[in-house]
């Protein structure tokens, strides 16, 4: 095997290796920003739908409000902890109005805070006590719990998290993100054919995707590393 692969165009399997590892490092930023994002607009619609609710749901909306402020502005330790001053910070909210859905929602965030300050082993573990099935949000923690631990090395767990976030999904928004995500793990550990799967899918189920544009040449990659 290790012959055939010596005698099959090397070069170009050298540079679908390099722009494989590039694609992950370009493009982490825009993707964290896309998810994130999604996030905040579906927490201001839970906000918004439970304006009236009762007092103590009440009183956790307008807790969590500057936290979410300075979630946005990637203060990450001051949404974390509040700032003695305007804030009681995420893990406050989720501890003083356990059970509520702001909490809950605050338990995410905490999630989010610590996989934005490179706290991969707490992130994961708090974006596990995140309970919900909405279309949007819970396959963005999904997709989130992947990536952290991907960065702790765990790619089984880290492949199978993005794929599980991709069916939950089930849109050109968010699946394609994840599906790409899984690939290019699945390249780096060698499992080729799971790969070519998972990009196989973003062609075929959503072609409408930003990343179905060229997942073509992903798909070649992927075969040419397998030879």
């Amino acid at each position: 095997m290790a012959d055939q692969k010596k005698h099959n165009e090397p070069l170009n399997v050298e540079d679908a290796l390099t722009q494989s590892e590039a694609f992950i490092v370009k493009n982490k930023t825009a993707i964290t920003a896309v998810i994130l994002g999604v996030i905040l607009v579906i927490a201001g619609v839970l906000l918004y739908r439970n304006l009236y609710a009762a007092p103590r749901e009440a009183k956790a909306q307008a807790a969590i409000f500057k936290a979410q402020q300075y979630f946005e502005l990637s203060a990450f330790d001051l949404a974390l902890d509040g700032d003695s001053i305007y804030s009681k910070g995420f893990r406050q909210v989720a501890d003083e109005f356990s059970g509520t859905k702001t909490a809950n929602l605050a338990q995410a965030y905490i999630g989010l805070c610590y996989q934005g300050l490179g706290k991969y082993e707490e992130a994961v573990k708090a974006l596990d006590k995140f309970n919900g099935n909405d279309q949007m949000v819970a396959p963005a923690i999904l997709g989130a719990s992947g990536n952290c631990y991907a960065e702790l090395g765990q790619m089984d767990k880290a492949s199978s998290l993005l794929i599980k976030a991709a069916d939950k999904a089930d849109n050109n928004t968010l699946s394609p993100i994840y599906l790409l995500q899984a690939g290019e793990i699945l390249v780096k550990q060698g499992k080729y054919d799971d790969a070519i799967q998972a990009y196989t899918r973003i062609k075929d189920k959503y072609a409408q995707s930003f990343q179905a544009m060229d997942i073509d040449k992903y798909i070649e990659q992927a075969r040419l590393m397998k030879k």
